[in-house]
């Protein structure tokens, strides 16, 4: 609700708060979302490898949101070392749960 701002003030540092607490007691939409702020910058510093670490908890237990983004972290070679196999690998994974943009990757 803070991240979209419904019902509430949108406040990415409130968001960021509860996310973490969520993250860290393995919720894996949590995990993604902490990911994503870290991806993007959003209240905290941008840190690929903290958000690599928050994408890959979430899609090793099958977050397809997840799985995707961790895709274009190796398409990229943000943070990790470039490595396109690896991110097909999680590119399929997130296509077979039918989640369209991973076929046709966009950046997240």
């Amino acid at each position: 609700m803070y991240a979209d701002g419904d019902g509430v003030t949108q406040d990415y540092a409130t968001a960021e708060k509860w996310f973490r607490k969520a993250a860290e007691q393995g919720d894996p939409d949590a995990q993604n979302n902490l990911g994503l702020m870290y991806y993007r910058g959003d209240v905290v510093t941008q840190d690929y490898a903290t958000a690599e670490k928050w994408f890959r908890k979430a899609a090793e237990q099958g977050d397809a949101e997840a799985q995707f983004n961790l895709g274009v972290m190796y398409a990229d070679g943000d943070g990790v070392t470039q490595d396109y196999a690896e991110a097909v690998k999680w590119y399929r994974k997130a296509a077979e749960q039918g989640l369209a943009p991973a076929v046709r990757r966009k950046q997240p």
